[in-house]
């Protein structure tokens, strides 16, 4: 990851000091829990769509603050993929400075409540807090949500009173998170950001692929007002190829970044993919939400559900996901199948909770060999266990096949990078995987092993290309695609405005 400059965070603090007191209690943390928002009870969660979670009030926001122990070397700052400048917004809220905190909130991150959602805290900030070992990690990502949601409520707007336009324009290819921050910052910088989708609404798979249970579409669509209202011009229901040319996008701007994420997906080559009632993840998560925003033409994915067996194969965070989604949609029994045991899932430990809660089943070291099928349709998987060898790898146990019984089966393996035609046709070096070779990213690792260096962060081999994301990285979670965002605005910024402070505005 790019580590914030430590001149930047010295002077940071200089500017804070005297204006936030210590802590009255400074070992508030022994005489108040931690203490999440309120949380939706089972039975009445699983029968709709809301987040699970609730929302603070401010003097539960205060007081959940004011655990922090504010650590000299703040583990949970540098955890976090953007370093986010976590007690120090935490101290704002104590005080009830809450316009500054959502002010020092945006510094870092251009999409604070929606990574105050989504992120894996506990795998992150929270997973290194201090408090985490025994007493219960403040509860971080509960108050980054609370900021932005209340402030925007008061009426907090960005401020760029200070921004001079530059005459500059950017066109950013997707409207998911990487698209989003790079804008943020952009326009932080006087650019003008020019954001195509072929969706008709913006954020990608934050509202097409994550379920309203993780993240209310409202929250999107506010962070569009706040876009909008920094001047982000949004082109919706367009495909750069079939419906604008690259080309055109390329000569009539000064600069492009592109974000469209990694959509091919992995299917482990199983027999039997093609009989009905056989769903990829990501189809089947866009669908719902589809229908639960009421867009034209789609169907309601409850009618294929409903009254079926549903197995999930994988054991990431989409894989969570589709079985929360299944349990929604009313399906009769919904499994999680995953190769390995529990404790080597790769998603969210909160997230396999939930699930569990909400009475999903989960089968751990079984490998799927075979999707089975009856007159065309799906009627099971069949499985051997599996056990891990003393490498590490995970092996299977001869004499263990059996067959699982399944309606409806949800392929959750995750996905490859699927860069569109027309970056290759315009010098776009990719790697032998497919994703956008970029040197100077957050660890500059490379698939071919040369070292060819980039000029400044997320450029591609097309000077005036940049590309972030999920299609640099392979899939990835939201927040690191909000850091490639951020930080290819910031690298555009510096190429166009060679000249010009770079001091954020706002």
């Amino acid at each position: 990851m790019n580590s914030r400059p430590e001149g930047q965070r010295k002077l940071l603090l200089k500017k804070m000091k005297g204006g936030i007191p210590m802590p009255n209690k400074p070992f508030q943390f022994l005489d108040l829990p931690r203490k999440p928002p309120r949380e939706l009870p089972v039975n009445i969660r699983v029968e709709g769509w809301s987040e699970v979670y609730g929302r603070f009030e401010s003097e539960e926001a205060a007081e959940q603050s004011a655990r922090c122990l504010d650590c000299g070397n703040p583990y949970c700052e540098w955890k976090c993929p953007v370093h986010n400048y976590i007690p120090n917004w935490l101290a704002l809220v104590r005080e009830g400075r809450l316009f500054e905190a959502a002010d020092l909130a945006h510094q870092t991150n251009p999409l604070p409540e929606i990574c105050g959602r989504v992120c894996p805290q506990d795998r992150l900030c929270e997973g290194d807090c201090t408090l985490n070992d025994g007493f219960g990690a403040v509860t971080i990502g509960s108050v980054e949500k609370y900021i932005v949601d209340e402030a925007v409520r008061q009426g907090w707007r960005p401020d760029l009173g200070n921004v001079q336009p530059s005459g500059k324009r950017v066109a950013i290819i997707g409207a998911g998170p990487a698209g989003l921050a790079c804008a943020d910052r952009l326009a932080r910088h006087g650019i003008e950001a020019h954001v195509y989708d072929r969706h008709e609404q913006i954020g990608g798979l934050l509202t097409f692929g994550i379920p309203p249970f993780k993240l209310e579409k409202d929250v999107v669509q506010t962070r569009r007002e706040l876009l909008e209202g920094m001047g982000v011009r949004f082109h919706l229901g367009i495909e750069v190829g079939p419906d604008v040319a690259f080309e055109k996008l390329l000569a009539e701007h000064d600069g492009v970044f592109v974000g469209t994420g990694t959509y091919a997906a992995v299917d482990g080559g199983l027999p039997g993919l093609d009989l009905d009632g056989v769903r990829p993840a990501l189809p089947f998560l866009i669908d719902n939400v589809r229908f639960r925003l009421g867009l034209e033409d789609a169907a309601d994915p409850a009618d294929a559900i409903r009254g079926r067996r549903v197995l999930v194969l994988g054991g990431g965070d989409t894989a969570m996901d589709c079985v929360r989604t299944a349990v929604r949609l009313g399906a009769s029994e919904v499994s999680c199948v995953y190769r390995r045991d529990e404790a080597a899932m790769p998603g969210s430990r909160r997230e396999v909770e939930h699930a569990r809660a909400e009475g999903v089943r989960f089968l751990f070291n079984r490998q799927p060999l075979a999707i089975l099928g009856s007159e065309g349709r799906v009627r099971g998987v069949e499985c051997v266990e599996t056990a891990m060898g003393e490498d590490g790898r995970v092996g299977s146990m001869a004499g263990s096949e059996h067959d699982l019984v399944a309606d409806i089966v949800i392929v959750a393996f995750g996905y490859r990078a699927s860069p569109p035609d027309w970056l290759a046709a315009h010098g776009v070096e990719l790697q032998n995987d497919g994703r956008v070779a970029i040197d100077n990213w957050a660890d500059s690792s490379r698939s071919d092993g040369r070292g060819k260096q980039s000029q400044l962060p997320f450029q591609s081999s097309h000077p005036k290309i940049f590309c972030g994301g999920d299609m640099v990285r392979g899939a990835d979670l939201v927040v690191t695609a909000v850091h490639d965002g951020r930080e290819a605005g910031e690298a555009i910024a510096r190429q166009l405005l060679a000249n010009v402070d770079a001091t954020l505005g706002g």
